[in-house]
């Protein structure tokens, strides 16, 4: 055998196995092209036809005047119907139902079903527990109403691709019905197949056409080519596990944000931010530091993976403040150490001022642990933008508390406001009724406000406003809150003290507030006297209202008796404390037309 035949043998070989290989592709893209378009478009199709319904299901329920009675009730009025007639010739719906949550129809296109029940292992496995259920399924030409048939069709047993969806109709977690939807897909189904036919030959023949590109090279290449192509792909692998990292990263910080942005305190916040940097940077020991309310030190806050925190530092003490950006340790010939990371033991670190709106809230410090130091040099970027979220979080939570307080505060005394007393109240006294606590309510006015105002002026009387809130603030002990309902009214709320403790207390605050010299301008202004009335729960009332009441019917008892004195609600005590002969020292009260009542 000569070494040219041997060579045409080789080569006739190879010949034979490129068309066997060949061959063995053209029937597997026949195969594909003619069978595995069907079942992907048949899956195509049920994402989009549930969507539809989902559309379907929502021009149903806009329409419905009453959706829920309706459905509930299984009855439709008559405009109702007229609209649920109408929807097959505006959509491509031929025919739905509509049903009750115990499985009745109680509307369909065909009047002929309605009081028709649908199975319970159906409503009770999928659609009663809020799931779209959808089925695929061929029904004959006939059955398909609005279909134009002729007469020699009639007969006919050509069949149709059909859909049918339930829709659960689901109200604050409440199963309240269900809509079936029947459409006719088969034209659309015949032309997705196609076009995915078509798409698949083109594709088909893009892969023939690459492969045999591939192949040649194969047969082409030599040694140098195999370890280039080896090189890629170790590149390449390099650059997938980069992008993976990144994909990873990218994911941490999208759920740190999401987190943050659900916190509910500043204390919540930084436990989630301690736990979702463990595994963002794993190579850092870290901690947080944010201003105090006054900003004259730092709080420490957080700490993770080994790391450990000051109760408190100077913006001073940390060069990263001092100098408003970044600072790194470690990466310079010459670096200084923040007093915050003392002691040091020489391994790099990093310190993120901690910006929001403009204004530094806090500081992020991230130093490398004694196992990663390769790592901790590639998560500066990452640490900034978690830095930066954190910032973020932290303004809102401040910003949502300043809100909250500003919606509770009166804003000339800082007291709770009559919206936070309410429902103060409401929850004193429903404790009140599962422990057994006492709770009693003072109510208290200003004897003779509007002569203030008249004589001095309003800002006169803001200052003696302010004045008084400024004593009842101060008398108040643990869960005691004074209010501001309005105007010069005043109310204390006491729980768990002894009715001989509430008259005390309210005694004390009737002298302190006696006692308080309030100057306006030059001079100073008149003695200011409060009258206060007491009302004990449930004594004088086992409802916030009741409770009031009965408060300033005793405060107006005080007035009526000459002022500057406690009167207790009728039912808990019937005496009053006069506390002198001058309590009426501006006189009998005159009706009042200005600033506030008396």
């Amino acid at each position: 055998m000569t070494e040219k035949f041997k060579q045409n043998l080789a080569q006739q070989l190879r010949s034979l196995a490129l068309l066997l290989l060949f061959g063995a592709m053209g029937v597997g893209s026949v195969w594909a092209i003619l069978a595995v378009p069907a079942p992907v478009v048949d899956r195509m199709l049920e994402a989009d036809i549930r969507q539809e319904a989902e559309l379907w299901r929502r021009r149903v329920v806009l329409q419905l005047e009453d959706p829920e009675t309706t459905f509930n009730e299984g009855s439709v009025t008559p405009s109702d119907a007229r609209f649920l007639s109408l929807l097959p010739e505006a959509s491509d719906i031929y025919r739905f139902r509509l049903y009750t949550p115990d499985g009745m129809i109680f509307w369909s296109t065909r009047t002929d079903e309605i009081g028709d029940f649908e199975t319970r292992s159906l409503f009770d496995a999928v659609v009663g527990k809020g799931d779209v259920y959808y089925k695929h399924e061929r029904r004959l030409k006939n059955e398909i109403d609005g279909m134009a048939l002729h007469v020699a069709d009639l007969n006919s047993d050509e069949t149709r691709e059909v859909a049918v969806v339930y829709v659960p109709l689901m109200h604050n977690a409440h199963f309240d019905g269900a809509i079936e939807f029947y459409t006719d897909i088969t034209e659309r189904r015949a032309t997705f197949i196609q076009r995915a036919r078509m798409s698949l030959s083109v594709l088909t023949g893009i892969s023939m056409i690459a492969l045999s590109f591939a192949v040649f090279m194969v047969f082409k290449s030599n040694r140098l080519r195999l370890k280039q192509v080896h090189d890629r792909n170790e590149s390449e692998r390099e650059i997938m596990n980069e992008q993976l990292r990144l994909a990873r990263e990218v994911q941490l910080l999208g759920e740190l944000n999401e987190w943050l942005q659900s916190s509910r305190s500043l204390d919540e916040l930084f436990d989630m931010v301690a736990r979702f940097m463990t595994h963002i940077l794993p190579s850092s020991e870290g901690s947080i530091y944010v201003y105090s309310n006054s900003r004259d030190v730092l709080d420490g806050c957080s700490s993770w993976n080994g790391g450990s925190h000051k109760d408190h530092i100077h913006s001073e003490e940390c060069w990263g403040l001092r100098r408003g950006r970044t600072y790194e340790f470690g990466s310079a010939e010459i670096a200084f150490v923040c007093e915050h990371a003392e002691p040091h033991d020489g391994r790099p670190y990093y310190c993120f001022p901690i910006l929001a709106h403009g204004e530094t809230v806090g500081l992020m410090h991230l130093r490398a642990r004694q196992t990663a130091f390769d790592e901790f040099g590639a998560c500066r970027k990452l640490a900034q933008m978690c830095a930066e979220q954190i910032s973020m979080a932290i303004a809102n939570v401040r910003m949502r508390d300043q809100l909250q307080d500003q919606s509770v505060r009166d804003p000339l005394t800082g007291l709770f406001n009559r919206r936070h007393m309410n429902d103060s109240l409401r929850k004193f006294i429903n404790s009140s009724q599962h422990s057994g606590k006492t709770l009693s309510l003072v109510a208290v006015d200003v004897d003779h406000f509007k002569k203030f105002n008249d004589n001095h002026g309003h800002d006169a009387g803001d200052m003696v406003l302010r004045a008084v809130g400024s004593v009842m603030e101060q008398t108040c002990e643990g869960d005691q809150i004074a209010c501001r309902p309005g105007g010069e009214e005043f109310t204390l709320i006491l729980p768990g003290l002894s009715r001989e403790d509430v008259m005390t207390k309210a005694e004390l605050l009737r002298q302190s507030i006696e006692a308080i010299v309030v100057r306006y301008g030059d001079k100073s202004l008149p003695r200011i006297t409060i009258s206060l009335g007491v009302a004990h729960y449930p004594a004088n009332g086992a409802m916030p209202q009741e409770l009031l009441r009965s408060a300033d019917e005793a405060l107006y008892e005080a007035k009526a008796k000459g002022r500057n004195q406690i009167c207790i609600a009728s039912g808990s005590s019937p005496e009053a404390r006069n506390p002198s002969s001058d309590a009426e020292f501006f006189g009998p009260p005159k009706p009042d037309h200005g600033f506030a009542a008396e």
